[in-house]
């Protein structure tokens, strides 16, 4: 999760958020060089006071500082338009979970499992225990086994909610009447947080998410748990 004084990406705990962070370090690479390039000539006119009467109207250079831009864009679209077919497919899912966001709470549905479904609400600070996480942690967190893939269904109940967490790569958006979904696999286990990332009212910041990732033998004593 991040913490205060991280500026960088949460640590990936999906497949899809590790693709996503080598297409972030391919393109800062690029960006990085375009700036230095760029700062150096610009330094370089600034400098000095000479100047090439060749450069004042001139095809090739025109030609070239037209194409290199376009053989840039190439670079960062490709791996781009590759990452969000990836992202669209939903291939042969193991269990679909149905998530509902209302104002200002979400409600999860396992309809796998016999219509399991639960309502989650973050749990004030004056009822927060001494190792609990401040306006993150909830009463009931999704419980997922890793190593599976899973889809996700989300809608909402009355305005457009967003259900996101950023360490496994997924952000989707809860619209009134419709259902989208995505689908991701769990790398290991652990609590992963997240937040509504949609304005959706008074209380858009006390709506967060908390995911669990246990092996598959803890999931299955957790559903037998619920059942009882």
């Amino acid at each position: 999760m991040a913490t205060w004084a991280s500026i960088d990406l949460q640590d990936a705990n999906s497949p899809m958020m590790e693709q996503l962070m080598f297409f972030y370090d391919h393109t800062m690479m690029i960006l990085t060089m375009i700036s230095i390039l760029v700062s150096y000539m610009m330094v370089t006119m600034i400098t000095s006071k000479l100047s090439d009467r060749f450069l004042l109207e001139e095809n090739t250079i025109e030609t070239v500082w037209t194409i290199m831009p376009a053989i840039t864009l190439i670079f960062i679209a490709l791996p781009s338009i590759r990452i969000l077919y990836m992202m669209d497919e939903c291939v042969s899912p193991m269990m679909t979970i149905k998530t509902i966001g209302h104002q200002w709470y979400w409600s999860y549905e396992y309809s796998d499992f016999l219509n399991m479904e639960f309502d989650s609400y973050m749990i004030p600070t004056k009822e927060l225990e001494s190792d609990g996480f401040r306006l993150l942690d909830v009463d009931n967190r999704v419980i997922l086994p890793m190593d599976t893939q899973i889809r996700i269904l989300v809608t909402s109940a009355d305005v457009i909610h967003s259900w996101t967490i950023p360490s496994i790569g997924v952000k989707v958006d809860g619209t009134p009447g419709r259902l989208n979904q995505s689908s991701f696999l769990l790398n290991r286990p652990g609590l992963m947080f997240g937040q509504c990332s949609e304005i959706c009212g008074a209380n858009h910041s006390f709506m967060p998410i908390v995911l669990e990732s246990v092996e598959v033998n803890q999931f299955i004593d957790w559903l037998q748990k619920n059942y009882d």
